[in-house]
C-alpha cells in the first residue's frame, strides 16, 4: 500500500480513506481514473471509533455495486431493517415492504475491509500516514495537495480534481474555503458494545423516540449488540460521572426494554458532546466534497454510513465524463452539485429542525401514530425513514393517507 508510481500526476485526489473517500476510489477507478488515496493514519486497520455502525437500506444498492455486500455478511454482518417505537406504539416493516433491508456491520471490520478494496482496485494508488496541509492551486482552480508524514516528509500530488473525503470537521473544505452552514445540535451521544441476549426484534434495528430524548438498540456482528442513548444536554451531568451506568439505567428504563442488564460491556463507552450540524458548499473548482465532509448531520437518525456511501456513487458518475476527457470538469461538478442537493438537502432541513432537541411537532404526532395503524402508511413511512424517498413524496402521500386512517381510528373507537 506503499506509494509505487514515479509520477505524482493523477486524475484524483482522494483526501480520505474512510467509507467515502474508500468508495470514491473505487469507482473512479473503475471508470478509468488514475486516483491517489491519501489517508492521514499510517495503519490500514484504522476505523471510526464512534459510530452507530447502521447503514441504511438506501445505500444498499452502492454497497451491491462496490462488491461489498458479500464480505460484509462473510464477516458476520446483518441484514437488518429499523423498528421505531414512539408513545404510539411500534412502526416497523410490514408484509409487502418494497424497500430492502439495511446492513449492520462494526466500523472495526468494516473499515480496514473497504479500504484494503480500494488498495487493490486497479488504477488506486495509497498513500497512508500522509497528512495533507495545503491545497495547491493554479489562478481560481484546485490542482492538487502538498501532505507531509510523521516525520516532515513532505509529498506534492497533481491532479484534475481533488476530493474532501475527511469527515466531519474538514480540513480540506477549511483549506478551500468554501462555504459553511452551522446549525446547533441539542443532543448528546453515549454508546457501546454489549454481549448477551439479542434485544427483541433482532437482527433488525430498535429506535426509542422518547420525545425528546433516544434510545437505540442495534444488533450487529459477532453477536455484539451497540446500545446508544442521545439525550437532551440538560441531561449531560449524569453521563459526565458515570457513562456505563447512565447508558445501562437509560436504556433499561425505556418502554419494553431490551436486556441491557443482562449484558455486559465488552469495551468502554464512547462518547460524543458536540454533534453540530455543518454542511458544505458541495463543489468548487477543481474540487468535491464527500461524506461527511459535504454534509455533517444530526447522527440520530443513522444515515452517516449510508449517505457516504451514496455521495461517493453520486459524485464519481457526475465526474468520471469529466476525467475521461469527454467534458469540461465544471459539468461534472454542477451534475453532482444537483445531485446531492435533490438526494440530501430535504431529508437535512428536516433533520436541523428536529436536532434542537425539542419535542414532537403536530404533524410528527399524525404520522407517527397513523403509521402504528395502517401498514400502507408503515411502508411509506419506512421509505422515508431509510432515506429511500424524499420529503416531499413522504408528505404528499402520508398527510392525507394519516388524515384519514386516523379519522377511521377515532370513529372506530366511538362506536
Amino acid at each position: 500500500m506503499a506509494s509505487s508510481q514515479a509520477s505524482n500526476e493523477y486524475d484524483a485526489v482522494i483526501v480520505g480513506a474512510s467509507l467515502a473517500g474508500c468508495a470514491s476510489a473505487i469507482l473512479l477507478a473503475q471508470a478509468g481514473a488514475l486516483v491517489a488515496l491519501v489517508e492521514k493514519s499510517p495503519d490500514p486497520g484504522a476505523y471510526k471509533k464512534i459510530c452507530s455502525h447502521y447503514i441504511q437500506s438506501s445505500a444498499v444498492a452502492t454497497i451491491e455495486r462496490l462488491g461489498l455486500m458479500q464480505p460484509i455478511l462473510d464477516a458476520g454482518g446483518l441484514r437488518s431493517r429499523a423498528r421505531i417505537w414512539s408513545r404510539y406504539g411500534w412502526v416497523g416493516s410490514s408484509p409487502g415492504t418494497p424497500w430492502p433491508a439495511g446492513v449492520n456491520i462494526r466500523r472495526e471490520k468494516l473499515d480496514p475491509m473497504i479500504r484494503e478494496l480500494a488498495s487493490r482496485t486497479p488504477g488506486v494508488e495509497t498513500f497512508l500516514g500522509q497528512s495533507v496541509h495545503e491545497l495547491i492551486r493554479d489562478g481560481g482552480r484546485i490542482v492538487g495537495v502538498r501532505a507531509s508524514d510523521a516525520h516532515g516528509s513532505e509529498l506534492e500530488l497533481r491532479c484534475e480534481l481533488v476530493v474532501g473525503a475527511d469527515g466531519r470537521g474538514t480540513r480540506v473544505a477549511k483549506l478551500a474555503g468554501v462555504k459553511e452552514k452551522v446549525v446547533p445540535h441539542g443532543r448528546f451521544a453515549y454508546g457501546g458494545y454489549f454481549e448477551g441476549p439479542a434485544p427483541a426484534g433482532a437482527p433488525d434495528a430498535s429506535l426509542w423516540l422518547l420525545d425528546p430524548d433516544m434510545a437505540a438498540a442495534f444488533p450487529t456482528d459477532d453477536g455484539l449488540t451497540f446500545y446508544a442513548a442521545m439525550p437532551v444536554k440538560e441531561r449531560l451531568e449524569s453521563f459526565r460521572a458515570d457513562p456505563e451506568q447512565a447508558l445501562v439505567e437509560l436504556v433499561a428504563s425505556i418502554p419494553e426494554a431490551p436486556p441491557i442488564r443482562e449484558s455486559r460491556l465488552v469495551a468502554p463507552v464512547q462518547g460524543k458532546l458536540d454533534m453540530t450540524n455543518v454542511a458544505h458548499t458541495v463543489s468548487a473548482p477543481g474540487l468535491a466534497l464527500v461524506g461527511d465532509a459535504a454534509l455533517a448531520i444530526d447522527p440520530l437518525w443513522g444515515v452517516g454510513c449510508g449517505w457516504a456511501l451514496q455521495s461517493a456513487e453520486w459524485m464519481a458518475d457526475a465526474v468520471s465524463p469529466a476525467l475521461q476527457g469527454s467534458e469540461p470538469l465544471e459539468r461534472g461538478l454542477k451534475r453532482y452539485r444537483r445531485r446531492h442537493a435533490r438526494g440530501l438537502r430535504g431529508h437535512a432541513q428536516l433533520m436541523y429542525d428536529y436536532a434542537g432537541g425539542r419535542p414532537f411537532s403536530p404533524l410528527e404526532k399524525l404520522l407517527f401514530s397513523a403509521a402504528t395503524r395502517s401498514d400502507s402508511m408503515a411502508h411509506t413511512f419506512e421509505g422515508f425513514g431509510t432515506r429511500n424517498i424524499g420529503p416531499a413524496r413522504m408528505l404528499a402521500t402520508a398527510v392525507p393517507g394519516s388524515l384519514v386512517v386516523n379519522a377511521r381510528h377515532a370513529l372506530a373507537g366511538a362506536r
